[in-house]
């Protein structure tokens, strides 16, 4: 466990160091046949072979009725604070990345923090959707290397099965519902290397879910809507820019990468990616098979893996790769 450091006017650097990850899935695991044998109920025809050979994915996980997004949250959040020998009255800071919150207003951080049984700190949600964990970490990691925070809560969480039309065969299949969580620290020892993040508003059509409440009742289609082709094609560039503009930030290059965690979104876009960086498969950390596309919750759900089954150890190099609706995307290089 990292110790809490001194105040920030103290000597020397200050950096941001990853000391606990958690994650949370809900029970239902719905299986392709599964959801298959649903949609074909509604005359939806595609298959298993057909979900698997276009992105990977076997299978999702969707909240129950009444579940919200917080609630996610909050048993991602006690995994990392448990992960990281601290509780939540260690807490100064609490940030949610979510497209998905529990409500309009107030935020998704400050129900979580009254589930948290903790108050005072500075709590509140991060919306750019795909790539939001990766916006928060790297909000999280600017206000602790400037003394603002010293242990800080950083959650990716959605419930995106509650924006779908499974009417549309081309998005219902890849979404799923989950949260993953990490807690960062004020420490002597270097963390967050550097970080990269972008948008591009021109793009904003191409993913959205462009419904809203106004007057009482909601306006426009509140389901998501995607252009995948599109979405594809611009992934795969921007990704691969974002890895080469931070490795040059900290001075590093591809070879310096002991894993690659992205958003797992897509296993062509993620192995697209990987071989762009000259990275091989055993490099690439990828759950997107077992939990779908779960937004901003898939790269905190995918370290919280790869950290607890040994494959992550003390020292090694991450490559943290976010895209999404927006268009917005970024990366986080870290040493864990």
């Amino acid at each position: 466990m990292t110790a809490f450091l001194p105040p920030a006017d103290r000597q020397g650097p200050r950096y941001a160091r990853i000391t606990g990850t958690g994650s949370h899935l809900p029970p239902q695991r719905l299986t392709n046949a599964a959801l298959v044998a649903q949609l074909a109920e509604r005359d939806i025809e595609t298959s298993d072979a057909w979900i698997v050979e276009r992105t990977g994915i076997r299978a999702r996980h969707f909240a129950a009725p009444g579940v919200v997004c917080s609630d996610l949250a909050l048993e991602a959040a006690r995994a990392a604070l448990d992960a990281a020998g601290r509780t939540s009255a260690d807490l100064d800071l609490i940030i949610v990345a979510t497209s998905t919150p529990d409500m309009i207003f107030p935020s998704t951080a400050c129900i979580l923090q009254r589930k948290l049984g903790v108050h005072g700190c500075p709590a509140f949600d991060v919306q750019a959707v795909c790539a939001g964990f990766v916006y928060a970490l790297t909000v999280a990691d600017a206000m602790i290397r400037t003394g603002s925070a010293r242990c800080a809560l950083v959650i990716g969480a959605e419930v995106f099965s509650r924006i779908l039309d499974f009417e549309d065969r081309t998005t219902c299949v890849l979404f799923g519902d989950g949260a993953g969580a990490v807690i960062l620290e004020a420490s002597d020892i270097p963390g967050i290397l550097a970080s990269e993040l972008r948008a591009d508003g021109r793009h904003a059509d191409i993913l959205c879910t462009p419904g809203t409440v106004a007057g009482g009742k909601v306006s426009g289609d509140p389901t998501l809507k995607m252009d995948g082709p599109a979405v594809f094609k611009l992934a795969v560039n921007v990704l691969e820019d974002a890895a080469r503009n931070v490795l040059a930030k900290a001075g590093k290059s591809e070879s310096d990468i002991d894993f690659l965690i992205p958003h797992q979104a897509n296993i062509r876009i993620m192995q697209s990616t990987a071989k762009k960086l000259k990275l091989g498969a055993d490099k690439l950390v990828v759950t997107v098979d077992e939990h779908g596309n779960t937004s901003a919750a898939s790269i905190p759900l995918a370290l919280d893996v790869a950290v607890r089954d040994g494959r992550i150890q003390r020292g090694h190099r991450l490559l943290l790769e976010g895209v999404g609706g927006g268009f917005t995307w970024g990366a986080v290089l870290l040493e864990y």
